[in-house]
């Protein structure tokens, strides 16, 4: 009788710890650098019009806090019409929480390793998701590159750039079969710089500046410069991701999160594109009641 209540819960309560273990789980974007679809450090520059779905901030230690092109006040949260979603914050305790959360991403990651080391030019490439390390090039990409999700709808694709993130005019970023839970980050060592046209895709989290040239645009992604400055002209990103199969993944700021007590970045678990997948918020509930209908499953069999 004994074997039998164990188990009869051993497998209810194993399916509980591996959800609950992710389950008290943060998004490895800060909530206050996720609000953020464009943040710079010592200055954000645009030459009208772009349009950014999401908000605009910059937070300099040194307080320049300076926007240009944008309708700004220091300190205060203004609306601009070529920002939806969002308001434009020249500096302030928001923009200064988001940089500091910034930095911690950045720390993150690095930590995950450097994967797989690329060619310098990822044109032509499908890749599945993983970490990639891309060495610094003339240019990073001169034509399409395909991230693959192979059917996870939390796919993660992290690329490593020790150095500089460049790529030509028409430059293309496609990410496909995949879903709401993935994320793609580009962790640039110096400065990016998107060609002219360029259609972009993910988060660009850099150490020193960005720059999107005429045009270029990243509609399911952020521009986010930890010491340098973001410079933008009539360009399109949005941290919303309103469309396509991305539609609801908040800028591909999925794929990896942080457990509880720990601050190391893990990957999402697998979940099918055709299956539902398990919001982070809701999977501790989820847990608790493997939990417990393992331990209602002891009680009567006792």
């Amino acid at each position: 009788m004994k074997a039998q209540k164990i188990l009869s819960v051993l497998p209810l309560a194993v399916i509980g710890a591996l959800y609950g273990a992710s389950a008290w789980a943060t998004p490895f974007l800060g909530s206050d650098l996720a609000s953020f679809t464009v943040l710079g450090s010592s200055t954000v520059t645009n030459v009208p019009t772009s349009a950014i779905d999401g908000s605009v901030g910059v937070w300099s230690s040194g307080g320049a806090n300076a926007i240009t092109g944008f309708n700004s006040s220091p300190g205060v949260a203004v609306s601009d019409p070529q920002v939806t979603g969002g308001t434009v914050q020249a500096g302030g305790s928001v923009a200064q929480l988001a940089q500091s959360q910034l930095t911690t991403a950045l720390t993150n990651l690095g930590s995950l390793g450097p994967g797989t080391t690329l060619s310098a030019d990822l044109t032509g490439l499908t890749l599945g998701p993983g970490v990639y390390t891309v060495p610094a090039g003339t240019t990073n990409l001169s034509g399409a590159l395909t991230l693959n999700g192979g059917g996870n709808a939390n796919a993660a694709w992290v690329f490593e750039m020790p150095s500089t993130l460049i790529t030509s005019s028409n430059s293309v970023v496609n990410v496909i079969n995949t879903g709401s839970g993935a994320g793609v980050y580009w962790d640039v060592g110096s400065s990016a710089t998107i060609g002219t046209n360029t259609a972009f895709l993910g988060n660009i989290l850099a150490l020193a500046s960005i720059t999107m040239n005429t045009t270029a645009t990243d509609l399911c992604g952020r521009a986010l410069a930890s010491t340098g400055a973001v410079t933008l002209e009539q360009n399109s990103l949005s941290g919303a991701c309103t469309t396509g199969v991305m539609a609801g993944s908040s800028g591909l700021s999925g794929g990896l999160y942080y457990t509880s007590g720990s601050s190391a970045a893990t990957f999402l678990p697998y979940a099918s594109v055709n299956g539902t997948v398990p919001e982070p918020a809701t999977l501790p509930l989820l847990g608790l009641g493997f939990v417990g209908l393992g331990l209602t499953s002891l009680r009567w069999r006792g």
